[in-house]
C-alpha cells in the first residue's frame, strides 16, 4: 500500500513531522507522525501500520547502518521518526500480544550515567517489534534484580561506558542467579567485549544497536 511505503521511507530519511527540520530537503512536508495519522484515519490497522510501515522502515536503517551507508546521527533521527508512529499507536496495540517479538529490560548499570547507546538500543528494539522497560541510568542491582522477577520472560540488555562501572554487569548476573532468575542477559557498551560477556557469564554481546536486536531475537528463541 502506497501509504505504508511512505511511512517506510520517511523512517529512514528520519523525517518526524512537518515541523522537523530534518532531513533539510523534506522541511515542511509531512512527516511520518502525519502519515500515520493519514493511515488511521483511512482505516489501515495500527498492527499494519506498525508492522509494514515503522518496523520495515527501522529494518532498512539497520541494514543501511551495518553497511556503513549511514551513522549513528542518522540512525537517531530515524528511531525518532519511528518512535512518533510507535507512540500515536501504541494506545491501539496495548493487550495485543500478537505484534510483540519479546520484551527486553535495559539499564545503564550503577555508578554510569550514560544513555545514549542505551536509548538508541532502546529504539531499534521498539522498532522491531519489542516491549522496552528501561530503567534508566545509574540502575541499581535491586532493581534489575525486581524486573527480572516481574517479567521472567524478558531479555536483560545492560549497558556501561566506563571501564569502571562495567564490572557492575558481573554482579547483576551474580544477583539474579543467586536469587533463581534465568533471564537471558545480554551487554554492551564502549569498553565491553565479546571475553568480558564470556567471563562474567552474559549470554550475548553486542557491538552496535542493530545487532543488539538480532541477538534480543535470538536470545528469545534460544
Amino acid at each position: 500500500m502506497e501509504l505504508l511505503k511512505q511511512i517506510e521511507e520517511l523512517v529512514v530519511r528520519g523525517h518526524i513531522d512537518a515541523d522537523s527540520r530534518y532531513p533539510k530537503d523534506l522541511s515542511g512536508q509531512p512527516g511520518v507522525r502525519e502519515k500515520v495519522a493519514d493511515a488511521l484515519e483511512k482505516g489501515i490497522s495500527p498492527q499494519d501500520i506498525l508492522t509494514n510501515g515503522l518496523i520495515s522502515g527501522m529494518k532498512i536503517v539497520g541494514e543501511k547502518y551495518e553497511k556503513n551507508e549511514i551513522f549513528v546521527p542518522e540512525m537517531l533521527f530515524s528511531a525518532k521518526a519511528m518512535k512518533s508512529g510507535l507512540n500515536q499507536i501504541r494506545p491501539m496495540l496495548v493487550g495485543d500480544v500478537s505484534v510483540r517479538v519479546g520484551t527486553v529490560i535495559l539499564g545503564t548499570v550503577q555508578g554510569d550515567m550514560h544513555d545514549i547507546g542505551k536509548n538508541l538500543v532502546g529504539m531499534m528494539l521498539e522498532g522491531a517489534g519489542f516491549e522496552v522497560i528501561d530503567l534508566g541510568i545509574n540502575t541499581p542491582v535491586s532493581k534489575f534484580v525486581e524486573s527480572a522477577r516481574q517479567h521472567p520472560e524478558a531479555v536483560i540488555g545492560m549497558s556501561a561506558l566506563l571501564t569502571v562501572t562495567m564490572k557492575n554487569m558481573k554482579t547483576v548476573i551474580e544477583s539474579l542467579r543467586s536469587n533463581g532468575l534465568e533471564n537471558k542477559v545480554m551487554i554492551g557498551g564502549a569498553p565491553v567485549t565479546q571475553s568480558f560477556a564470556d567471563e562474567i557469564g552474559a549470554e550475548g554481546y553486542s557491538l552496535n544497536a542493530n545487532q543488539a536486536v538480532s541477538l534480543a531475537k535470538n536470545l528469545m528463541s534460544a
